[in-house]
């Protein structure tokens, strides 16, 4: 009898577990699902290494805001350097170029720049005959500079009033070369190597110029994702579309310099056509005023990240959010809004992120009391455990996860089969910890089925995606796909899609899957009784 009971227990719990931890479902998905999305990256907002022919026409275009450079003499064979990273005087004396001898581009037209020093003071000139320092925290005139350039990446750098600098033999820059220089060697021909570059929503803006720029993204935006890819999505099974948005949304007629108008019209149609298809949408604030992490999917000028450090910017943001929450509350497509995307670790602290995210909660409830609030996790150094531990909102929250083997130089030597152990090792038990927790539920609302792997195969990528897919859809909340459509094949979701290198299958709903945990109820009490 005691064996019986203990056999009793047993069966009991194994089904009590599996009941709770599939039982969690996403409410206003069909058939009480979990979430299984598709990101529409690069559209709405700006990301060039998604589609590079965007940049394709901008003169200069090499040379965009956030573009870091060094300048060498071709006399001195010296690199140009902000002593200190800025702040100080500039010389022309080093040999190898690190971060005080690179500098950022802020560009004002195809030809004129102002240089950015790593520590974020401007390279100034004050007039004919003087020195160059970098002691200016603003930039004006005395910090513009007009650049000619030769098919070398030659280059000569002079004053507004027509004057060359030069690199004197006394290392150091001045406004004083006499004539008009060659492209030969001498002292007014420096050099320019490219190091970084930045293709966002504020590069292509500016590097056009407001009224190209309008044309460029007016033929993007009505072409790069339209009612067919809808359908796609629908035939392969998709439920949602996570849709990445910049904070100008909410000022679209008159949107700030140099930010373009006409992402709303765009975002407008999705919900119509999601709506039609029965799929859901969640809002997803990818870029925030003086940008949250430096990259250039936050809309970044230079790679600076200055939100954190303004009241103003964080009020924007909260009113963006405000704006999209009054404007979709009531939108039968609406899902949920993620309130700020990838805010950097390093530079973002948890006493600025935890008030910002209640903020944004509140806003958001002001408008719709069932729509999910979704909080990003910190990326860099952080644990997705602190926004359990922050207890922001009470009901319909979620913490978004963003995973990628890659981005780290951990992932660059890893073997297929080392990729996928790390997937079980970390990644799923990760999943498992934070579904026990008492707290929001969880969504991996970033992944690629891509890699380091060299020469991987078909049946790597198919092994690969199938191991995320296992994993990522155990997740409380679900999962979204990064991103729909890309120049890069493995990050294309429709082109993984038809050329099988990802493998989706039908989702289960929690409905089903407690149908199914009920029959092992049935099994485990017959094997109880038998044995």
């Amino acid at each position: 009898m005691e064996l019986l009971f203990s056999k009793w227990v047993s069966s009991l719990l194994l089904c009590c577990w599996l009941i709770f931890s599939v039982g969690h479902s996403v409410e206003g998905l069909h058939g009480n699902a979990r979430v299984r999305a598709v990101n529409l990256g690069g559209w709405l907002v700006v990301e060039g290494w998604i589609k590079p022919s965007l940049f394709d026409d901008i003169p200069n275009g090499d040379m965009l805001d956030g573009t870091q450079v060094q300048l060498k003499s071709v006399t001195l064979q010296k690199y140009i350097s902000a002593q200190n990273g800025g702040g100080m005087n500039v010389s022309v004396d080093r040999d190898n170029p690190l971060e005080w001898e690179t500098f950022k581009l802020w560009r004002i037209s195809e030809s004129v720049f102002q240089f950015r020093t790593s520590e974020g003071q401007f390279l100034t000139c004050s007039g004919d005959g003087d020195s160059v320092t970098a002691t200016a925290e603003s930039p004006s005139d005395s910090e513009t500079f007009y650049l000619e350039r030769n098919f070398n990446n030659r280059v000569h750098i002079k004053l507004k009033s027509g004057t060359y600098i030069q690199a004197s033999n006394d290392n150091v820059l001045t406004a004083d070369f006499p004539g008009t220089p060659g492209w030969d060697d001498n002292p007014a021909t420096f050099e320019m190597t490219f190091v970084a570059k930045l293709q966002g929503d504020y590069q292509l803006a500016n590097g056009y110029g407001r009224n190209k720029a309008k044309e460029v993204l007016k033929k993007h935006r009505s072409s790069f994702i339209t009612v067919d890819d809808f359908d796609f999505l629908y035939r392969h099974g998709i439920n949602t579309v996570r849709i990445p948005v910049g904070w100008w949304i909410a000022s679209d007629s008159n949107p700030p310099a140099p930010f373009i108008g006409g992402s709303l019209e765009a975002l407008d149609n999705a919900f119509s056509w999601a709506q039609a298809y029965n799929i859901k949408c969640i809002i997803d604030l990818h870029s925030a005023p003086g940008s949250q992490n430096g990259m250039e999917h936050s809309a970044s000028r230079d790679g600076t990240v200055n939100w954190q450090t303004s009241p103003e910017y964080i009020s924007q943001t909260l009113d963006a959010i405000g704006f999209l929450a009054s404007r979709y509350a009531v939108h039968p497509a609406l899902l949920g809004i993620e309130l700020l995307n990838e805010p950097s670790a390093a530079d973002v602290s948890l006493d600025i992120l935890v008030p910002f995210y209640k903020q944004g909660y509140q806003i958001v409830r002001k408008y719709s009391s069932t729509a999910y609030v979704i909080f990003c996790q910190r990326i860099g150094n952080a644990d997705p455990f602190e926004l359990y531990q922050a207890n922001i909102g009470s009901s319909n929250t979620v913490v978004d996860l963003h995973y990628y083997n890659l981005f780290d130089r951990y992932f660059d030597k890893l073997t297929s089969s080392e990729n996928i152990q790390f997937l079980y090792k970390n990644r799923q038990s990760q999943i498992q910890a934070l579904n026990s927790a008492n707290g929001p539920l969880v969504f991996v609302g970033e992944w690629v089925n891509e890699w380091n792997v060299t020469n991987g195969s078909l049946a790597d990528y198919q092994d690969f995606g199938r191991v995320q897919l296992d994993i990522y859809n155990a997740a409380s909340f679900g999962w979204s796909y990064w991103t729909l459509k890309c120049q890069k094949k493995h990050w294309d979701f429709e082109w993984s899609i038809r050329n099988n290198y990802l493998q989706l299958q039908p989702g289960t709903s929690p409905r089903k899957m407690i149908s199914r945990v009920v029959l092992l109820l049935g099994l485990a009490c017959i094997w109880s009784f038998m044995y």
